[in-house]
């Protein structure tokens, strides 16, 4: 941390990490954040009816600046909504229950939006297994680092992937990001009808609310993947599909309500819809042909239907639709 950041004002930073039986990994997220080299932090736990011991972990580190809040199970949207209302801070930074941050992320993300009024700020993401040691691992480059002036632009990236070109596309976990409370208060509540997806839809209208994205080397987050699979965003059931496909609607409805106009915005969200229509055929054929709809009247794009080279092949011989019935018929998705 910059040495003359001692002598500015300090503002209140709001951390508010959703609990929902998390009883595995709450004690490492909570230490990350109490860990900070930034100080002036309030802390909030809000348990989502959590039926391990989660609860009583969060409890166990209560105090003036750890503040647990508990609600009746409404999913994480709905507990982070309940942290934002009660947070106290001009910034507020995203945490989930099995994820974690660096010592310094908070103090060198502030540094910088601190200079820049209005911009959100979002920095490095070690991606590692939940059997790794994540200290061991190293960021991964990713296009970001650059920033972006041009919100539209940035998204477009973002959603694009290689129609961009090859080094575009990827994720960004919401617990890179450090948001100022303005930014936030223009953005409005997390959307309590995803349970997929409701992070790439919630920092959509993010972005499209700031100034711009700036990027800090060094301010690390470390995002946890399952070796098991057993992330929410991995379930493939109808109201998963159905979260996803919402959350494309919403976003291409932000950008067009945004007043962006670019030529890139359908064919971009064509091959959205288009990637959904394949991956819920046949198992959701409403779902499917709904996305299929969608897509078509953005423009024609290809199949998107991703699979070994043989099948892959035989896909475009026979139709994907044919491909997958015989994937359905052999995995069961």
């Amino acid at each position: 941390m910059a040495s003359n950041f001692q002598h500015v004002i300090q503002p209140l930073v709001s951390v508010i990490i959703p609990v929902f039986n998390s009883e595995k990994y709450l004690n490492v997220a909570i230490a990350s954040v109490l860990d900070q080299t930034y100080k002036n932090l309030e802390l909030l736990l809000v348990d989502d009816g959590s039926t391990d011991e989660s609860l009583a972990i969060a409890q166990g580190f209560a105090s003036e600046k750890v503040k647990v809040l508990h609600q009746q199970n409404a999913g994480a949207s709905a507990a982070r909504n309940k942290g934002l209302n009660e947070a106290k801070g001009e910034y507020i930074q995203f945490l989930d229950a099995d994820d974690l941050i660096a010592p310094e992320k908070i103090a060198f993300q502030l540094e910088l939006l601190q200079t820049r009024p209005g911009y959100i700020c979002t920095g490095p993401t070690v991606y590692f297994q939940d059997t790794e040691d994540f200290f061991q691992k190293k960021p991964a480059p990713h296009w970001i680092e650059n920033g972006s002036d041009d919100i539209a632009d940035f998204l477009i990236k973002l959603y694009g992937g290689d129609l961009m070109g090859p080094l575009y596309g990827g994720m960004i976990p919401l617990h890179s990001w450090l948001c100022p409370r303005s930014v936030l208060d223009k953005t409005g509540e997390w959307n309590e009808d995803l349970n997929v997806d409701d992070d790439g839809e919630y920092f959509c209208r993010v972005v499209l609310a700031s100034k711009g994205v700036l990027y800090r080397t060094g301010a690390i987050s470390y995002y946890r993947k399952y070796t098991n699979k057993n992330s929410l965003s991995s379930l493939h059931n109808e109201q998963s599909y159905r979260s996803a496909i919402k959350a494309i609607d919403l976003k291409l409805s932000h950008l067009i309500r945004s007043g962006i106009n670019r030529p890139m915005i359908s064919k971009v969200f064509a091959r959205l819809y288009k990637a959904a229509e394949v991956a819920t055929y046949p198992q959701f054929k409403e779902l499917s042909g709904y996305a299929g709809e969608r897509s078509k009247k953005l423009g024609k794009v290809p199949s998107q239907y991703q699979a070994g080279p043989v099948s892959t092949f035989l896909s475009k011989l026979f139709g994907w639709r044919l491909l997958r019935r015989i994937d359905y018929f052999r995995h069961g998705k």
